[in-house]
């Protein structure tokens, strides 16, 4: 994840079998603007919406990303963190 811009990342989850639509990825920057997130951030949402939702899940990841920003995190590390202690793995 890393330093790679928003479309860096969703490019790397196409090439890696992940197709999201043209309305998901849209959804994505939606979200990313809405809540103010910085690339890193709505990568860490993103990623870890598919991970546990298994697919998109476009309320799960505002959801996400209004708890990072809430909680100021600044990295995965912090990110992982929050998670772990709002019970969410």
């Amino acid at each position: 994840m890393g330093d790679l811009a928003l479309a860096d990342y969703l490019e790397r989850l196409w090439s890696k079998g992940f197709k999201l639509s043209d309305e998901q990825v849209r959804f994505i920057y939606f979200g990313k603007k809405y809540t103010n997130a910085n690339d890193q951030m709505a990568q860490i949402a993103l990623e870890t919406t598919l991970r546990l939702q298994f697919q998109f899940d476009g309320s799960f990841y505002i959801g996400l990303l209004e708890l990072l920003k809430e909680y100021q995190v600044e990295n995965i590390k912090e990110a992982k963190e929050l998670f772990i202690q709002k019970g969410i793995r």
